[in-house]
Parts: structure tokens; sequence; C-alpha cells
């Protein structure tokens, strides 16, 4: 017995011992703070403390515990400066994601009821601001909130009294009347609306506070709540008041009455007379693109270009500055003669045209509009601000766009400011004659105005006038002669303008084909007895002759008789050269010459619906693969991919829609290539090769997942699910090939970075789950509690046999999807001069190109000019932001200069200038929510951020540039 008791105390060492968790915690911040402030020996270490305390982040379990530490210092605390900086951290600290401030309420109304610094009550208030609108549906804090700022609006401090304005703008509704304390402080006043109240207060002493009340009303609006008319009058005195935020404020308070009750009947003031309210308001607006201040005109004038319910005898009023009779009361012949029997003066006659009547305004007469706003467009096109001059041009397009007959009116004003001194204004009147085109002809005597701006040497200027002459209607033959002859010596004093102005001429020929005709003879230079010598193709200005006189002939069926038989020659060569710029024309007796793929796309593009119905229909053909393995389904991808691709080159308007789905199927067909059966089945000493196939198209899948991703617009969260559901197998299929030739604690990693991004995509597309039943991503979800506990191999087999067995997805297409894209236009890569630069030194190479649909090419997606040398070195240059135009919706011209450099050569060579478009993952259109300042960023998987890349957008242009020895 003696001997087991040894060995059972023998053995007891080695049994296991249960192992103790522990639990990490962070350090309690309210303790630390709290120490901070007993260390704290005055004022100014107090301030210092909370001042770094603001700097770190908090998190939102430990918010409670902060605001009470700070809380009882506030109560300990004598200094002002100290109780302010307190008051303001309890509202940064109520904005904290995940804490509600509602149980701080109650401390914060305390507080402010105990407090008798002016500065510090309004900071409280404004805590009690942010509070409220940190809880919106809790009506009962919102209504101690309003009862507070009621309380408090009759402190003499004019913060105080913004701030309980601002609550009041913020959080009151005009459905529950409020009660007002009285001055006294113990009775209540009666019930009032929130209006009135906010109202009593547009007649304040401080010009702070009248400004408040005006924007705590403009507040309500924003907030859904329909203001009072009555307020109308009250806010046209304050566009009197002496201080411009007063006026700033009272000009969008009369906008807003303006939009809401256009119809009601307002009196005019000191008469009889009554005028909408529309007009009235408008009239007013008017008087004050005159204001004293420019930045009210400038608010002024941008408000006048959205009223377009104002009547056309006030609107044609703006651009006279002498009151138009229409304008006037009139007095009828029966009052006239009352008047003149009335004073006992009738003509006698001796003295000459003593009754003629006088074009003198009568004093007693009433105006319906101020004769200060009379002319206020004129007023405001000649302002000495050219920010109020671009404002009121853009007001007249906004109101011409709506009334034919006022853009017409208005075209000489907007023809004048193309000789403003502000290039800025320059280039905006152009826009806006851009934009009412279509109810204007320009006489002869605009057009020379118009275009004398070719002489600019802006860029940007003369490319918007050439695309306002491509939309604008001129009256004569001689205007169209007066044209041409403008814009070819446009096109020899700037060469580069050669593409605007080609294709200015094509719209310009197809616009007036009519007075084209009379002037063929004379552009081709030909003779009905004589030949002519013939021109010479590489001519630009021939090219642009030749450009007008083929668009108009396209309408005028008479126009090819007058051709010589050079000009068809000519035609031929254009239609296969500049397709863009020359149309298909039936020329009589001729061969026709025109492109295969034009004619197809000409005969084609009526057929839309049909093309649509033909995209639907392959992808559900497609659609009926079980999965990856079924028999015959190589063949049908391969056929599916090449109608798609046909009918991408085919319908234009669908090429972004088929191109996508192509590439998509492509990344399916790749990925059934990877996973055939005979790779699988054999050792891999034995299948190398097809190891490496596989490879590779796994990593060819991950790109084209990139280029679904990045390069196509228009996609919605269904489309960019199925798209990373696709890489997610891309990158299930590189880790069992890497398991297949590794082995230990590389595949671990491996193995745990794939589970987090498993994560990541349920969490960024749990809303589309239902829409994934049986494919990939669903069953990895199903099997991820297993996945999470198995080892490295046996979660690289159930990936095996899951990337087997999971179903096809059906791509479902949203309305429209567009491709970016970018055309390089200059250099054109035809030269083959070099260009010559000393070894060492710098050669600048104009770029311009023309990006479309490209996503915010300056922020969120970088638009990037790679340079490729002969010798395989490349540059990445980025362009500045303001080498991006954007000339019109889905475009973006891209003007800027590259800089190049290199050793010296024996002899020129070629580089690669191409535009590439950077991506990264991080940027994703479904990217992983931030963390705010207070929360913590472990935990969260990091595997996304740092794939990035870059995708052709572009073909290659070459250039011969030659770097010669620098001279000794």
């Amino acid at each position: 017995m003696n001997v087991m008791k040894n060995m059972t105390k023998r053995q007891q060492p080695h049994e296991e011992v249960p192992a103790k968790k522990l639990r990490l915690t962070k350090p309690s911040k309210s303790a630390a703070l709290h120490i901070d402030l007993c260390k704290a020996t005055n004022p100014t270490d107090a301030l210092q403390y909370l001042l770094s305390f603001a700097r770190k982040p908090v998190e939102a379990e430990s918010v409670e515990g902060v605001v009470r530490i700070l809380l009882e210092h506030y109560y300990k605390e004598v200094d002002n400066s100290v109780r302010l900086k307190i008051a303001s951290l309890l509202g940064l600290l109520s904005k904290t994601p995940g804490f509600s401030p509602d149980c701080i309420v109650d401390d914060v109304i305390s507080t402010l009821s105990n407090d008798k610094s002016n500065q510090v009550l309004a900071q409280l208030l404004d805590t009690l601001l942010v509070i409220g609108t940190q809880l919106p549906e809790n009506t009962a804090v919102t209504q101690r909130l309003i009862e507070v700022a009621c309380k408090h609006l009759n402190s003499t401090y004019f913060g105080v009294r913004n701030k309980c304005l601002q609550l009041l703008g913020c959080l009151g509704t005009v459905d529950k009347p409020l009660t007002k304390e009285s001055e006294a402080g113990t009775s209540i006043a009666p019930l009032r609306d929130v209006q009135n109240l906010i109202s009593d207060y547009f007649g304040d002493q401080d010009p702070r506070v009248r400004t408040a009340s005006i924007k705590a009303m403009l507040q309500l609006h924003g907030r859904g709540m329909k203001l009072q008319q009555t307020a109308y009058s009250q806010a046209c005195k304050l566009l009197n008041d002496d201080y411009e935020q007063v006026r700033s404020a009272a000009v969008q308070m009369v906008w807003v009455l303006s939009q809401l009750y256009p119809e009601s009947i307002v009196p005019i003031p000191s008469s009889n007379e009554e005028i909408r309210l529309i007009d009235d308001s408008f009239g007013k607006i008017c008087h004050m693109v005159s204001d004293g201040s420019w930045m009210v005109r400038v608010q002024a004038a941008k408000l006048l270009g959205s009223m377009q319910q104002v009547s056309p005898h006030f609107l044609e009023q703006t651009l006279d500055k002498k009151l138009m009779s229409d304008l006037r009361r009139k007095r009828t012949a029966h009052e006239r003669a009352k008047e003149l029997y009335a004073s006992g003066e009738f003509s006698s006659g001796r003295k000459w045209a003593d009754d003629a009547p006088k074009e003198k305004v009568d004093t007693s007469g009433v105006n319906l509009i101020d004769s200060g706003a009379c002319g206020a467009f004129v007023h405001g096109l000649e302002d000495e601000m050219y920010e109020v001059r671009i404002a009121a041009v853009e007001a007249l397009c906004s109101l011409a766009q709506s009334s034919p007959s006022f853009a017409e009116k208005c075209l000489d004003f907007l023809v004048d400011m193309f000789n403003d001194e502000i290039e800025e204004v320059r280039l905006q009147s152009i826009h806006a004659l851009r934009q009412i085109s279509t109810h204007i002809t320009l006489r002869e005597d605009q057009l020379d105005t118009v275009l004398a701006v070719l002489e600019d040497s802006s860029r940007d200027i003369r490319e918007a006038l050439h695309e306002l002459l491509c939309y604008t209607n001129v009256s004569t033959k001689e205007c169209i002669q007066l044209a041409l002859l403008e814009l070819l010596k446009n096109l020899t004093k700037y060469p580069t303008d050669r593409n605007s102005v080609w294709k200015c001429l094509k719209f310009l020929g197809a616009r007036h084909p009519t007075l084209v005709l009379p002037s063929v003879p004379e552009l081709l230079s030909t003779h009905p007895y004589f030949d002519t010598p013939e021109p010479d193709m590489d001519d630009p200005a021939y090219i642009a002759v030749l450009v007008l006189v083929f668009n108009a002939a396209k309408s005028c069926p008479t126009m090819p008789a007058l051709f010589s038989d050079h000009t068809f020659r000519h035609y031929a060569y254009l239609r296969d050269s500049l397709s863009h710029l020359v149309p298909h024309l039936r020329l009589p007796g001729r061969k026709q010459t025109a492109v295969l793929g034009s004619e197809l796309s000409e005969v084609g593009s009526g057929s839309l619906e049909s093309a649509q119905q033909f995209l639907q229909e392959s992808l559900v053909r497609v659609s009926t693969l079980q999965n990856l393995d079924s028999p015959g389904a190589q063949d049908l991808l391969d056929f599916t991919i090449r109608d798609l691709k046909r009918l991408g080159e085919l319908q234009t308007e669908l090429a972004g829609s088929a191109d996508f789905c192509a590439t998509y199927l492509h990344c399916q067909l790749l990925l059934m290539k990877a996973l055939q059966e005979k790779l699988w089945n054999m050792a891999v000493p034995l299948c190398l090769k097809q190891n490496a196939m596989a490879s590779t198209a796994a990593q060819q899948i991950l790109e084209e997942t990139y280029k679904l991703e990045f390069l196509y617009s228009g996609l919605e969260t269904r489309q960019v699910a199925t798209i990373h559901n696709v890489r997610l197998q891309a990158k299930a299929l590189q880790l069992i090939l890497t398991a297949r030739t590794k082995r230990g604690s590389p595949l671990i990693g491996l193995c745990e970075k794939f589970l987090q991004e498993v994560e990541l995509f349920q969490r960024l597309f749990m809303s589309e789950l239902p829409h994934f039943q049986d494919s990939f991503v669903e069953k990895l979800l199903e099997l991820m509690p297993r996945l999470v506990a198995c080892k490295p191999l046996d979660l690289v087999k159930i990936l095996q046999t899951t990337l087997r067995q999971s179903r096809f997805i059906h791509l479902k297409l949203p309305e429209q999807i567009h491709r970016a894209s970018a055309t390089i236009i200059e250099p054109t890569g035809e030269s083959d001069n070099p260009l010559r630069f000393t070894s060492g030194l710098v050669v600048a190479l104009d770029i311009d190109a023309t990006l479309e649909h490209v996503q915010d090419p300056q922020t969120t997606v970088k638009v990037q000019v790679g340079v490729l040398y002969p010798d395989g070195q490349s540059h990445i240059i980025h362009p500045k932001p303001g080498d991006f135009r954007t000339p019109g919706p889905g475009r973006v011209r891209l003007i800027t200069q590259v800089y190049l450099s290199h050793s010296a050569w024996t002899e020129p060579c070629q580089i690669e200038v191409r535009l590439l478009l950077a991506y990264s993952s991080s940027s994703s259109r479904l990217a992983a929510p931030k963390p705010a300042w207070n929360e913590s960023t472990e935990g969260l998987p990091t595997s996304e951020s740092s794939v990035e890349g870059t995708i052709n957008l572009s073909k290659p242009v070459k250039v011969f540039i030659m770097p010669k020895p620098a001279r000794r």
C-alpha cells in the first residue's frame, strides 16, 4: 500500500494542470483622466490635460465613465475656460458611435441651469444640440431640449440666443405648440407655434441673432416642414438690413417662400394693387443684384436662375434699365379727363404741342416692380466682381432654357460677354450660349463677335467655341463662309486644334446643307469648263473643307453632281482614314466604299431591342449549366464569348454590357479548364506543366476580376458581389495549387488569409447572399466553423471539393454598363521625324487624350501616363488635377505634358506612350467601412488593402526620340 501511495505521489507532478485563462484589458480612460485632472494645480494645467485627452480615441464602453469624471470636475471647477472645454468635450463624446447620449441629458440640463457664464451656457446648449441630433427618434428628449431652448431665449447674451434658435430650428416641429417662459420667469406665456416664436427674433437688436433666426426658419424648411406665408413680409423688410449676413439669409428666405407660394397674391406697399408672390419676390431679389456686398450679389444672381415661374414681363424687364410701361399701373382715360377737369387746365392752342403726351414717369403712378430692380442682369453682367458676372451668366442661361423668347432677347448680352477680360467668364458665357443654342439663330454681326474669340490664346476657350459652333444655327450662306474662313485661320495659327476644327465643321455642314450648297464650286475650286489642279490631301485646311462639304452632301442629294473626279477619290480615302468625320454617301453610279463594319453598324442600329434580347438569351443559355463539370460546358462558353464580342462590335450602345459579360464568362471558362479531372488525379511530379497552366489561369482570373470591378461603371451591388465570388474561387485555386507544392508555416498563413477574405465577403455582401444559393461562397460560409477548426491540408481538400461542385452563378445585368476607355489624340505616332534633345536634359511631349466613362479621374481613380523606353525602362507620370477638363457628361479631356530624359543613343528609337488606370482594392465601390476615430482597427482583415495594379486604358502610341550626346 505504501508503495502504491509513493507511486501515486510521484505521478502527481506529471498530471496536466489546467491552464489559467488570462484576460487582457486596456487601461481605463476615465481613471487616467481622473488622475490627470487631480494632478492639475491650476486652470492652465487642467486645460492642457483636457486638450491632450481630446486628441486620444475613446471606446464606446468607456464614454459614460469619462463623462462622469468630466462632470465631477466640472462642478468643482471655478475657471470659465476649463468649464467651457469640458462642455465642448461632452458634445464631442456624444458623437461616439455605439454610445447613446440620452443618459447624460439630465446632467447637462442641470449644469445649464446652475451656470452663470454666458460663454459656457452657449457651449452647453451646443452640446444639447449635438445630443438632440444623435437622438432624433426620442421625442421625450427632443421635447425637453425644446423647452430648455424656450427658457433661455430671453438671455441677454447673443450667443445663447443663437444656440436656442438653432435648437428650435433643428429639433422644433410645427405640429406641436410651444410654451415660452415670461421675462419674470414665473408665469407661462400662451401656447405658440415654433415659427411665430422664431420670427419674433427677426427684429432682434443684434444682427447675429437676426441671422440665426432666419437660418432657423430655413432649417425647418430643410427638414420638410412648410413655412407660413406670413413670414414673407418680415423677410422682405430684412432685405434692407444694414448687415450683410442678415441680407444674405433674407434673400434665401424670400426665395424659399416664393417656391412654396408662387401663385399667392400679395399687396404692393402704399397702393391698392396686388401681384403674384413669385413676381414680387423676383423683383426684390433682382434689386439685391445691386447690393453693396458682392457676396449678396452673387447669391441673388444665382437664385434668379431658379425662378422659372416668373411672368414674361418681369423676366424681360431684367434686360432693360428703363422701366417698361407694362410694369406701371395705367390710369384710364376717364381718370385722366377727370383730373384735367378738376385742375381747370385745357390746351389753349397758343403753345406748340402743349397737349402732346410726354414720356415722363408720373410720381403718383404705381410701379409693379422696384425701379432699382430694372435691368438686373445688365447690372450683373457689368459688375466689377467676376464672380457676380459668372453667376449672372449662369442665371441667364437657366432662364433662357425654359423661355425661347427670353433666349432671343438675351443673345446679344451673352455674346458681349465673349469679350470679358476674365477667361473664366468668357468660358462660362460660351457654355451658356451652347446650352441655349436650340432656341437661337445667330446673325452675321453676332457671329462675327463670336468668331473673334478664335484668336484667344487659351486652348480651352477655343475648343469650347468649336463645341458651340457645332450646335449653332446661322442665317445665311455668308455666315457659313465667314465661319469657315475664321476656322481655317484658327487651324493655321494653332495646328494642334486640327481635330477640334474638323469635328466643328462636320456638325456645321450637317446642320446647314442648303447654305453650303451654293458655295460648293468656290470651296472645291471647280470650274464648269476647265480642269483645276488637284489639291494636296496632306493639307489639313483642304481636309477641313471636304469634311464640311461631305457632311452637307449627306442631306443634299444634288450636291455630288458638283464634285470633280478627284473629289470622289478623296472621299474614298477620307472615308477609310477618317470614318468618324466623313459620313457614308450614296453616290449614283459609283462603287460604294463604306467600311463593312460601319455598314453593319448602321443596319443594326435600328435593331437595338433585338440585340438586347440576344444578349439576355445568351446569358440565360449559359445559366443552364449546373456546375463547372457539366458536359459540353466549355464549348457553350466558347461560342457565347465569341457571340458577345461580335455583338459589342456591332452595337456600340451594348458594347459595355457585352464586353462585361464576355469577360465574366472568360473567367468561368479559365476556371473550368483549370479544374479538369486529369489534373487532380495525377501526382504533382507528373503534371508540372498542367500545374503551371492552372496557376497561370488563376492569376489571369484575378486580373480579369479587377478589370470587371474597376474598368466598368454602372454596376450594382449584386454584380460586384458576383465578381468577388469569382475572385474567391481564383484565390482558392491558388491556395490548392500552393498546397500541392509547399508545406509548413507559409500554408498556414495563406489559409488564415483566405478565411479572413471569406469573412470580409460575408460582411460586405450580407444582403446579396440569398442570390448565391449553392454557390462557392455560400458553401464556404456553411462550412465556416469546420474550416476554422481543421488543419490546412484538410481545408485544402474541402476547398477542392467545394470548388468543383459549386453552381454556376447566373449574371444579372443592370440597365446600362459603360466600359472606361481612352483615346490618345496627340501624339499621333505617324511622324518619322524624331524629337531631338541633349542627353541628360529633358524634352516635353504634349499629350492630348479623351477619356470615356472614367469615374472621377482626379480623386478616386488616377490616370497615369506610362512611358516605355527601348531598353525596358518605364516611367509613370501622374497628371496634375488642372490637366483634366470635362467637355461633356461621361467625357474627360486630358491635356498635359510628359517630360522625357535619357542617356545618349546612337540612332533614333521609338518609345511607347499609353494611358493606364490605377486601382486599389481599398478604393473598391463596396470597401469595408473605415473605423471611426475612437474605434480600434484590431481584428479587421487587411489582406485586401495591399492589392494595387494598373489596367491599360488606351492603345500604345509610338513616338520617335533621339537623345544626342552633349557637346564638349
